[in-house]
């Protein structure tokens, strides 16, 4: 892919290293990072396939991040959910004990509210 480093032999298409993501308003990528631009960091060879995405969205899929030129999906959604969110790149590697990855913080967040729910 445009942009890897040529210093590295991948053997394919690996998309190795951080790359930014601008998030759509008014999603829970939104909520939870509290800004519009991310950096996150990828290790995989798979894509969002492009040929599906007006389907998708047709189909109530919210397409909540994307490269900044608008060619790559980064994260997807399904906003009618309490908490269903994809994302291409690793939170686990900038998840820390004492600084959780705003996703994972989210994630949990969710439980405890469906569990709140739950004993209602």
């Amino acid at each position: 892919m445009p942009g890897q480093s040529d210093e590295i032999d991948k053997g394919g298409t690996l998309r190795l290293g951080a790359y930014p993501c601008v998030i759509a308003e008014g999603t829970k990528m939104e909520h939870f990072y509290g800004k519009k631009e991310i950096s996150e960091r990828h290790r995989h060879r798979y894509e969002f396939n492009n040929d599906y995405r007006e389907i998708l969205k047709e189909k109530g899929l919210t397409l909540s991040g994307e490269s900044p030129d608008g060619r790559l999906i980064e994260t997807v959604e399904l906003t009618d959910r309490p908490f269903y969110i994809g994302v291409q790149y690793h939170p686990e590697f900038k998840s820390r004990p004492n600084r959780p990855h705003p996703l994972f913080k989210g994630f949990i967040g969710a439980a405890i509210e469906k569990s709140k729910e739950d004993a209602e």
